[in-house]
């Protein structure tokens, strides 16, 4: 069991229709039929979202997103109509919503690796594969692939886990000219957020995206992009395979809630604790140096 430590009760705007509340976001629609996505400052990890927020990271989401969203734009459309705060909505939205596009969403969590590390680990130790690719011998964590691969995984609900498939899975449940065209659009935005990363002394090792259709037709990003929420960033000056690298995410909490300190079982269906301040500090930093490191502008 997993999910929630405490679901909480989203607002009510005037206006608005609270359709959703996510691991992270709060999903609207207005009077128009627009999406309105708000990010809060929750976090989660080990499939759990927290008891305990992170302050600013729905802000440094969103507004990371949107620097990319520039980065990405002759690859790709993307959803957002605008960054203006609906009519009644609270102060302490600003800076965390974007007025979206209502999309067909894809069904499907478009991920990228360019290095090989977490499940994609875990199933090349058993079979020289990730997501049916086979891949050469001697790789270990954190290792390069000699190029990058689609590994694409089915989108779960919050406290189950999204489970890897493979494109010919995708093709069917999808379409081949969809598969084919979310695969091609996953690994362009993909190369390019590594370029531009590389260029700022970061590592993006892995990446998931999120697309749906507008009109049936056009393929459209969507949700947030190449934050750390939904990357592995690495340091490239530290970068070393053959074991665990240090990561601009949530990789405090994660060694925190697996410590002794934290006196959490994650194997019991228990669900764990408030973090403490020195955690809480230490993530936000964290989440604040890769926006600044990527972006070239300092978080105020």
């Amino acid at each position: 069991m997993s999910g929630f430590v405490e679901k909480p009760e989203p607002l009510q705007v005037p206006g608005l229709v609270h359709l959703h509340t996510g691991k992270v976001r709060e999903l609207y629609q207005n009077e128009a039929g627009d999406l309105v996505m708000v990010a809060s400052d929750r976090i989660s990890a080990f499939d759990w979202v927290l008891p305990t927020e992170i302050p600013d990271k729905g802000r440094v989401l969103t507004q990371l997103s949107l620097w990319w969203f520039d980065q990405l734009a002759d690859l790709v459309p993307n959803h957002v109509l605008s960054t203006d705060l609906p009519a009644g909505a609270p102060a302490d939205w600003a800076g965390r919503t974007l007025v979206c596009k209502s999309l067909q969403m894809v069904p499907v969590e478009a991920v990228a690796r360019g290095y090989l590390t977490g499940s994609g680990l875990v199933e090349y130790k058993e079979s020289r594969t990730v997501c049916g690719l086979a891949l050469p011998e001697g790789l270990v964590d954190g290792s390069e692939l000699p190029a990058p691969i689609f590994t694409p995984a089915t989108k779960a609900e919050v406290g189950e886990h999204d489970e890897n498939v493979s494109y010919e899975e995708v093709a069917r449940q999808v379409g081949a000219d969809t598969a084919a065209r979310l695969r091609q659009a996953t690994l362009a935005v993909y190369s390019r957020g590594r370029d531009i990363a590389r260029d700022r002394g970061i590592i993006l090792a892995d990446t998931k995206f999120e697309f749906g259709l507008e009109n049936n037709d056009t393929l459209v990003i969507a949700d947030e992009v190449l934050t750390p929420d939904s990357s592995r960033f690495w340091p490239a000056d530290q970068w070393q395979p053959g074991r665990a690298q240090p990561s601009y995410d949530k990789q405090y909490v994660r060694d925190w809630l697996t410590s002794p300190e934290s006196g959490w079982d994650r194997k019991s269906e228990q669900p764990p604790p408030p973090l403490p301040e020195q955690v809480v500090t230490a993530t936000r930093a964290k989440y604040v140096e890769a926006y600044e490191r990527l972006t070239g502008t300092s978080w105020s």
